[in-house]
């Protein structure tokens, strides 16, 4: 009877895991910041999302969010969509330096990238109060 239980309880698990996890929706486009003069992820950072109309040759906001503790953002750009185009994303690392009493350069960093394909997209940088790179990431 044990066994039968232990047998039921797993079952039940395994039914709500895979369910949960097809669930989950997914994202073409993710980013991260890492603060290198700190070693750190930088957290708390507002990052803003644009497209560029093809027509009108205009950005149009598509979305901001904020870096998670681990300076991460993995939820832009729902993976359903057809998303294809010309993006720019706004790092504003003003507040980021203000906040740990640090003077800075770049008030603002912009990243502007070509998503061509249907598959996913990282697109972080590296930071430091005077300096900065990025490059796609996986």
């Amino acid at each position: 009877m044990k066994l039968f239980k232990s047998s039921i309880l797993v079952i039940v698990f395994l039914a709500v895991t895979n369910f949960s996890c097809a669930q989950q929706k997914q994202y073409q486009l993710s980013t991260h910041i890492l603060d290198v003069s700190e070693g750190l992820p930088a957290a708390n950072v507002s990052i803003k999302l644009e497209k560029m109309n093809t027509e009108t040759k205009k950005w149009e906001f598509i979305g901001q969010k904020e870096t998670s503790e681990k300076g991460r953002i993995n939820d832009f750009l729902p993976l359903e969509n057809e998303n294809n185009g010309v993006y720019r994303f706004t790092f504003l690392t003003a507040d980021y330096f203000k906040k740990n009493g640090k003077e800075s350069f770049y008030p603002f960093i912009e990243v502007v990238f070509d998503i061509k394909e249907n598959t996913h997209y990282h697109v972080p940088i590296t930071l430091s109060a005077y300096g900065y790179s990025t490059y796609r990431g996986n």
